[in-house]
C-alpha cells in the first residue's frame, strides 16, 4: 500500500451517476468495498467529516447499483467514484485491504494513511482537521481489521 510521503496516482473515474471525475488534492479518500464489515463501521464517521466541510472522497470496488443503496443506507453525502474491475485506481493506490483511507495534498503527496478502523489514527487524523471524528456517545471498538 502506498504510504504517507509517496504521491498519489491520478484518479479519473466516473461517479455513482456515470460522470467522470478527475480527483484533485486537497482530500480525504476512501477506498471500500459494500460487503466489508469494517468498511461499513468506518464511512459512517467519515461522513462526519465531510459534512464538516472537510472534503471527502469514496472509492467503491463494487458496482453503481449496489454502491448508491449503500450511501443511501448509510447516508453517505460525499460523493463517491466506482472503481470497477480491473481496479486500476485501487492497484495504482497497492492497497491490500479495505478500507484503505489516504489524506491527499493539493500537490499529490499523501499526508496520512491508514487501514482498516483504527479508532487512535482516526482520533489523529480529526486532530489534524480541527474535527472531532467521534463523540462521547459513540460505542465503537479502539480497532476493527479491514
Amino acid at each position: 500500500m502506498l504510504v504517507t510521503g509517496e504521491k498519489a496516482p491520478s484518479v479519473v473515474l466516473p461517479d455513482v451517476h456515470g460522470k467522470v471525475t478527475t480527483l484533485a488534492g486537497p482530500v480525504l479518500l476512501a477506498i471500500f468495498k459494500v460487503s466489508c464489515p469494517t468498511c461499513q463501521l468506518t464511512l459512517p464517521f467519515l461522513e462526519r467529516l465531510a459534512l464538516e466541510r472537510v472534503p471527502v472522497v469514496g472509492i467503491s470496488q463494487d458496482n453503481a447499483s449496489v454502491t448508491k443503496e449503500f450511501a443511501a443506507h448509510f447516508q453517505l453525502t460525499f460523493p463517491i467514484l466506482i472503481d470497477a474491475p480491473p481496479y486500476a485506481v485501487s492497484n495504482g493506490f497497492r492497497i491490500t485491504n479495505v478500507p484503505s483511507l489516504f489524506l491527499i495534498q493539493e500537490d499529490g503527496t499523501i499526508q496520512w494513511d491508514s487501514v482498516g478502523f483504527l479508532r487512535k489514527e482516526l482520533e489523529d487524523l480529526g486532530h489534524k482537521l480541527h474535527v472531532a471524528v467521534f463523540r462521547s456517545d459513540d460505542k465503537i471498538p479502539e480497532r476493527k481489521p479491514g
